[in-house]
């Protein structure tokens, strides 16, 4: 697009803008307009989706960016420095144990994506974890795709994820259960604006015990297929320390041990590790895992890397990964880069 038309753009977008404040009978400041433009653009782009994502830009689904590109999610750490206690982190999480692609081709195997309209009823739900869910009403799981099937136990993850792809807002609901009376009851709730880098509040968990949002870190087969993956995976470990590091905002755990990794803890695969023999579409997985690594999310199994369920992985592919070990990876320090306390923006003076 020439600057000239962006300059119009830019200019009826805030105008827009101005006019939404006022109509809400705020005094508009030129702060709260740009903000607010902003928002309209992403959304406006996310409601056109015919000309995709900008070359260069972060990780999209359904027109709406997975939080910003300078994003911690989105941004590369293949330069940083090795985490002064990457090697005890390594020992406690088993250097000898298989990398476990946590997902497939089979529809219960990872963690699915429902995208949803604007205007899907909203319900209230019963969270066990009220205190720490957000409040209000949500898009009502009816019909959504549920981790596991609508058949899982009870007492399993049965996450249920979805995409409102004209707010561009993401919803995460965790242990979801329907009740003999309709209602839907669960562990616990968030909401999420996509494209913000707002954290949620600290110590307060989500459906992920580091209290991080479960779709940025999905591996999806549409990035695999289109040749890059651009963000940190998801991945678990049995036990972990009675601590988080930025991004995370909750820990699950009694160990104050500190050589075992805290949540939010961030891994990549060693730069010298040889992928070539791999099929293409793992090495893409691969790639990604020695740019932007992987964050620790969640107890669980270990080295768990979770994806979303698509018929078109290939699952005898996918298990060629189990060849990688835990002592294939290392842990970096991200502690430069956190530039404000509830914000998971990257500080962009700490990447010149």
């Amino acid at each position: 697009m020439k600057a000239s038309k962006k300059r119009q753009l830019g200019a009826v977008l805030f105008g827009i803008a101005v006019v939404v404040l006022v109509w809400h009978s705020k005094t508009p400041t030129e702060a709260d307009a740009v903000m607010a433009a902003s928002k309209l653009a992403a959304i406006g782009s996310g409601m056109a989706g015919a000309a995709g994502p900008a070359s260069g830009s972060g990780p999209h689904i359904a027109g709406c960016p997975i939080f910003p590109a300078d994003n911690v999610w989105n941004t590369p750490i293949d330069t940083l420095k090795k985490d002064k206690h990457s090697e005890d982190y390594i020992q406690r999480m088993g250097p000898a144990l298989p990398i476990h692609p946590n997902f497939g081709s089979e529809s219960v195997n990872g963690i699915p994506i429902t995208i949803i309209k604007p205007g899907r009823p909203r319900i209230p739900i019963t969270f066990m974890y009220g205190d720490e869910s957000d409040s209000g009403h949500y898009p009502t799981p009816e019909g959504a795709l549920m981790e596991g099937g609508p058949n899982s136990p009870e007492d399993s993850d049965r996450h249920i994820i979805m995409v409102d792809e004209g707010r561009c807002m993401l919803t995460e609901l965790g242990g979801m259960v329907k009740q003999k009376d309709g209602s839907w009851s669960g562990g616990a709730g968030i909401k999420m604006d996509l494209t913000s880098n707002a954290l949620r509040a600290p110590d307060k968990t989500s459906t992920d015990a580091a209290g991080l949002a479960v779709l940025p870190g999905l591996l999806r087969y549409d990035e695999v297929a289109a040749g890059e993956v651009k963000h940190a995976i998801r991945f678990t470990t049995p036990h972990t320390q009675r601590l988080y590091v930025w991004p995370a905002r909750h820990f699950a755990s009694r160990i104050t041990d500190p050589t075992y990794p805290p949540m939010g803890e961030r891994f990549r695969l060693r730069a010298d590790y040889d992928i070539s023999k791999f099929s293409k579409e793992n090495q893409v997985i691969l790639k990604g895992l020695k740019k932007y690594g992987m964050i620790l999310s969640d107890n669980g199994g270990p080295w768990f890397i979770i994806g979303e369920p698509d018929k078109r992985w290939s699952d005898s592919d996918l298990a060629r990964l189990k060849v990688l070990k835990g002592e294939d990876f290392e842990a970096v320090d991200e502690s430069d880069w956190q530039m404000l306390q509830d914000s998971g923006r990257v500080d962009p003076v700490a990447l010149r």
